[in-house]
């Protein structure tokens, strides 16, 4: 898929790049079905073929990632090595059927998939006049805050003017990813109390969007006064800054709802179920 498609897919996008939209929501809606199913085996099938359509959607996006963020490797790279892992979860998915067994961290992180990736891409993709709207909400507010301290900043849209150096707020820069990531992962638990649930959301979600601003703020003026250039402001300052303030975020979600570390850390055993794939690794043979 990866070989085929960055072929297929180069950068600039190509004007058929819409295609993709039915790998897309075809995926998240079979993994939305697979995990409502109360039937395990016709879950897993759903589930099974929806994260193969999904890797094939994400398989078209490493060199939108690449160039399009000025030669950022990372998240190209980490896009890359996601789609290793879909199809991961997709043999783990048909090794469940084989099996008849259920971990429910492959529902967990199904469910979770669904909740996020329906709410991002129904927003980037469908509304568009909502993408643009938090888009420039969001540059409002980082000039709100940079005027806060003295710095004289200017928007015009959703771009940030500061010492005659243009930043453009775009749609990740709205810490959308970072937010409907606590929101699948915690929507998707199964019997958790409405009000420990909302208590991790608030404690999650206004701490991440509110940090989100100062990261923006802070791209800003250390481009603006020229103290780094823009990809290390904004792609090793920022990226490495919004990582650490995720585990700890993640961390202290642990306390309020510990049903999550225990998710997570069935999603990490998948590997010691020990299936035909993992033999082959290991180098055994059955």
């Amino acid at each position: 898929m990866l070989l085929v498609n960055f072929f297929l897919f180069p950068y600039p996008q190509p004007s058929y790049q819409w295609v993709i939209a039915v790998p897309l929501f075809s995926s998240l809606l079979l993994l939305g079905a697979g995990t409502l199913d109360s039937q395990k085996q016709r879950g897993s099938q759903l589930k099974m073929t929806g994260w193969v359509l999904f890797a094939l959607f994400w398989s078209t996006y490493p060199n939108l990632l690449y160039f399009s963020e000025g030669g950022d490797i990372f998240n190209a790279a980490l896009c890359v090595v996601g789609i290793y892992v879909l199809v991961y979860l997709a043999y783990h998915e048909w090794l469940s059927k084989e099996r008849d067994e259920h971990p429910s961290a492959l529902k967990w992180i199904a469910g979770a998939t669904f909740l996020a990736g329906i709410i991002y891409f129904s927003l980037e993709i469908l509304l568009p006049s909502a993408r643009d709207g938090l888009i420039v909400a969001v540059a409002g507010q980082t000039v709100w805050l940079l005027h806060l301290f003295g710095v004289g900043a200017v928007q015009n849209g959703p771009n940030i003017l500061y010492n005659d150096v243009p930043i453009r707020i775009i749609f990740a820069c709205t810490a959308i990813q970072s937010l409907l990531l606590f929101v699948g992962m915690l929507g998707a638990l199964p019997k958790i109390p409405l009000k420990r649930r909302a208590i991790a959301l608030l404690a999650t979600v206004v701490p991440v969007y509110l940090l989100n601003l100062v990261r923006n703020a802070g791209v800003v003026i250390l481009t603006g006064d020229s103290i780094v250039s823009f990809e290390m402001a904004h792609n090793v300052i920022g990226k490495v800054g919004s990582l650490l303030a995720l585990i700890a975020l993640l961390f202290l979600t642990f306390k309020i709802v510990p049903e999550l570390y225990d998710e997570i850390m069935d999603a990490i055993s998948l590997p010691k179920r020990n299936g035909p794939l993992e033999h082959i690794f290991r180098g055994k043979h059955t």
